[in-house]
Order: C-alpha cells, then structure tokens, then sequence
C-alpha cells in the first residue's frame, strides 16, 4: 500500500472532520430513524429527496463525478472516507440509477447535447432514474434480452418488457437495454437508450417483495417511441456501455458501510437487550459467527485500500476488482442479516410491515422493527447487478486466465 505522507495524512484527517461535522448538523432525528428502518440497499420517496437536496445544496451530491461536470473532484481516499463516515453516521442510501450509473456512462459516452440536458438534472434531483436491464428470460446473462427497438425515422419504437426494475414507481427516466439487430447474437446488435417513463406505452406493473415492501416493478413497452437522440453511443455497441456501466454498480465502497452499519446495530442491540434476547449474545457459537463476519470485514476494507492505492497511482481497476466486491460483499451482508434475526430470537417472526411503513408501533424493542425484512429483502444480494456464479465465472477469466 502507498504511504501517505504527514501533509496529506492532515488533509484527510481534517476532510473527515469536516464530513462529521456536516452529518451532525444535516441529519435529522427523522432522516437517522428512516435509514435504520430501511429494509433493501436503498432509502424510498421523501426520504431520497431530502437527503439529495441536502447533499445537492453542499455540492457533495456526486463525490465521484468530476469536477467539470458538476461533482466534488474528491480523490478516490476522500470518496471512501465520506461513503464510510455516511454509513457510520446512520445516513439514507441514495438509489444509485442516476448519479452512480447513468451520470458517468454520460460523462464517458454521452454527447455533448446529452450532458447539457440530463447531469444538470441528475445532480438536482429532478430526474429520478430507474434502471431497465434484466427480464423474464435475461437477467444475469442480459446479451439474451429480447425487447426490441425498431427505427422509423427520428425515433426508435420499443416492444418489449423489463423486470425487476427497482423503484419505477419513483422514477420520471430509465436507461435501458434494448436489441436493435434482431439477426445479431449475444452482446452484439444492442443498444442504449434513454427513455421519459412518461412515455405513452409504458406501464409499471409492481412486484411485492416477500418481505412485503414494494421495491420492484416489472415494466412493459408497448409501441414506446424513443427519439433516436437518446441513444447513448453508437447503434449495436450498447453491450460496450452496458459493461462499463456494470463497474459502477458492482464496485463502490458502499457495501462494506452497509454491513458495518448491520453490525454496529447489533451491538446496540446487545445492550438493549434482556432476558432471552440477552442471553444469545453470550453464546459461544454466535460470537464466533460474529467474529467471523468482523474480520471478513476488515479483509474487504483492506481490499478496497489496496485498489484505491492503486487507483491513485493510475493503475487500472479492471473487471476483476468490481467482481470481487459484488461476490463477497453481497454474501458477507447476507450473513450479517443472518446474525442479525439470530439476535431476534422468536421476535423475528413478528410481522413488524406496519411499524416499517409508519403505520403503527414497532412490537416489541426498537431493535426488533428492521432486521427481518432486512433479511428476507438481502436474499436478493447474491442475484442483482450479475449473480454470485457471473460474478465467479468472471473472477476465473479475469484473474486466474481460466
């Protein structure tokens, strides 16, 4: 790992002062209590907006963006540092469609029009993005998509259906991945396309999780006009963006804040808790599968020092790197859910939906109210954003040359 001499060690050092300062004097009691009762990866409605707004009126609502285009131009350290001190610090997670996903695939491949118009708004907040990549017969191998875009004229005409689309309920735009070349196979005769979900044609069919929240949605196309300026890229090479997209969604420091925050609220409720609840806490088997999730947590932390040491010294990441963080951080966030209703006891099989949803009180401790439903909605970790076995199969080619 690079040493980091005393100048800049101070300048970290102050910049996370800094951050800590900001997150006690931005989040509210009410944005803290609906992080924590947040069940999937990321918080919904007004809590978003507020968060964004908050973020976007600082100038920190895209740590990793460049400066140029509206972001913070923080080094690869500080964006780690601000992600960890977020997490710690019990803020919301912003949905990553937009100012993860879509702003740096614009900033890479979009053209200048299309900058001008959407990172502007992406930023604001004002376009809320969903993301439209898997369907029924396409999910972690998406080359076999089927919905079809046709040209006639200026626009694209889109048939087809997407699924599991994450907050499409929210959503005013979607990027999405659709065949342009229906006698080309595979990756090859796709494209990128940005389309208004106010589009006359689509329709948001919603899909209840079992753990009972509504955070995906199956999308239909039917006869959907595109213009054809909204298409990222040339046509037929939307499987290139489509890949450098799926850096940004599989890497990231986040999760390892997302488990760590699991953790620390286990602790806290160790000390809540008494009677039953207490006593599991003492079990030598369940400190030992405690301990275990703690130091596999350290070593990904490490990991992700060492490819920002890297990073900084313009060494490239590659496929390789954003795997290794999607495949163990989805499964170490699993098992920490795990632990997590271990810690509940009988109370994990109280239906706690209406406390989550505000509409009545939490049964039991306040430590009781998310776990379940965080548990039940991490089931879907090792699946989204390329299974656990993609993940593998791209580890064995990428670094071990298999």
């Amino acid at each position: 790992m690079a040493v980091i001499n005393q100048d800049a060690q101070n300048d970290l050092e102050q910049f996370r002062a800094e951050v800590r300062t900001f997150l006690d004097e931005s989040l509210t009691p009410e944005l803290r209590r609906a992080a924590a009762a947040q069940p999937g990866v990321f918080s919904e409605g007004d809590v978003v907006r507020n968060w964004h707004e908050i973020l976007y009126r600082k100038g920190w609502i895209a740590p990793a963006w460049p400066k140029e285009y509206g972001g913070t131009g923080w080094s690869p350290v500080k964006r780690m540092i601000f992600e960890h001190e977020c997490a710690n610090a019990g803020a919301p997670t912003l949905p990553a469609m937009g100012i993860q996903m879509c702003g740096p695939v614009l900033i890479g491949h979009g053209t200048q029009d299309q900058q001008d118009y959407f990172l502007p708004r992406i930023l604001s907040g004002e376009h809320f993005w969903c993301q439209g990549y898997s369907e029924p017969q396409a999910g972690s191998d998406l080359s076999a998509l089927r919905c079809a875009a046709v040209r006639d004229g200026d626009d694209y005409v889109i048939n087809g259906t997407k699924i599991w689309t994450t907050h499409a309920q929210y959503a005013n735009w979607i990027f999405l991945l659709v065949r342009t070349d229906p006698q080309s196979r595979r990756g090859a005769g796709i494209s990128f396309l940005l389309a208004p979900m106010d589009s006359p044609g689509i329709t948001v069919t919603p899909i209840l999780s079992m753990s009972g929240e509504h955070e995906v949605n199956q999308l239909f196309f039917d006869d959907v006009r595109v213009p054809v300026a909204n298409r990222v890229g040339p046509e037929n090479e939307g499987w290139t963006i489509a890949k450098y997209l799926l850096e940004f969604e599989r890497g990231g420091g986040a999760a390892g804040g997302r488990v760590a925050r699991v953790m620390r609220r286990l602790y806290e409720a160790e000390a809540e808790a008494t009677g039953a609840h207490a006593a599991l806490f003492r079990d030598p088997e369940f400190i030992k599968r405690r301990a275990e999730v703690e130091i596999e947590l350290m070593a990904l932390e490490m990991t992700q020092y060492r490819i920002i040491a890297a990073s900084e010294a313009g060494q490239p990441v590659g496929d390789a790197a954003a795997s290794t963080f999607k495949l163990v951080a989805a499964t170490l966030f699993q098992k920490a859910t795990e632990l997590a209703m271990d810690a509940l006891g009988p109370a994990a099989a109280i239906d706690q939906r209406s406390a989550l949803e505000g509409r009545g009180p939490i049964i039991g401790p306040d430590f009781t109210v998310s776990p379940t439903a965080r548990y039940l909605n991490s089931r879907a970790m090792t699946i989204f954003g390329g299974t656990s076995e993609i993940q593998r199969g791209i580890l064995a080619k990428a670094a071990l040359g298999i």
